[in-house]
């Protein structure tokens, strides 16, 4: 597996091709913005009706990714789900699926503003999670330092010989990592758009998902 790897706040991680941030010394994998239900959601309150296979999609990425791993820390960081209604809707094949992803490891879901409060799953429900050094939570803070973060769904675009291409990335800099979605159908925020540019200081970094994970400068 070619991976990302890097140096954040005394910690060394590394940006799995899928998004997903690995701590190997913590065996912690950590994911954000999941989405998952989002086509039952779409559906149920929007009247569109988009292919029902991205949850298995997602669960299928990221089983694939718990088993190169071998993480005993599973650390999903808000908007696992596309609302609390989209987690009581999963088909139960999808729920069960979950739950054996589940078995044998310490699980926390952070409070995501998709899903605010508990859900029907077992683990552990935060608002946030300190994991020394590092902060989780979904939604970065101003004035933050050792933060890992998602909710933005950052992407950036880079131009190649054949036209323009836009990949989901990672952004971070000595203060904040911001990840990307993690699940299939999200969308995502430019990274030159003013709620991700304020954020990043002026050195950020972009690391573009797939295989390998590329870093760049992040586009402004």
């Amino acid at each position: 597996m070619q991976n990302f790897q890097f140096d954040f706040a005394g910690a060394k991680l590394s940006l799995l091709p899928s998004g997903a941030l690995w701590w190997p010394d913590k065996t912690l994998l950590c994911v954000s913005d999941l989405h998952l239900g989002k086509s039952e959601r779409a559906a149920r309150r929007l009247g569109r009706l988009l292919p029902p296979y991205e949850t298995r999609d997602t669960l299928q990425q990221l089983e694939e990714d718990l088993r190169q791993t071998g993480a005993s820390i599973v650390v999903c960081l808000g908007d696992s789900f596309d609302d609390l209604e989209s987690s009581y809707n999963l088909p139960e094949a999808e729920t069960l699926w979950i739950t054996r992803l589940m078995a044998g490891r310490r699980w926390v879901w952070i409070e995501g503003n998709h899903d605010p409060g508990p859900v029907e799953f077992g683990g552990t429900h935060l608002a946030e999670l300190f994991e020394p050094p590092l902060y989780f939570r979904h939604i970065a803070r101003d004035g933050a330092s050792a933060e890992v973060s998602g909710h933005y769904h950052p992407k950036a675009r880079i131009h190649l010989p054949t036209g323009p291409v836009s990949r989901a990335c990672m952004l971070f800099d000595t203060d904040r990592i911001i990840l990307p979605a993690y699940g299939t159908y999200t969308g995502g925020l430019r990274s030159d758009d003013a709620a991700l540019s304020n954020l990043m200081r002026e050195e950020a970094i972009a690391v573009l998902t797939g295989s390998p994970p590329r870093p760049i400068p992040m586009p402004r």
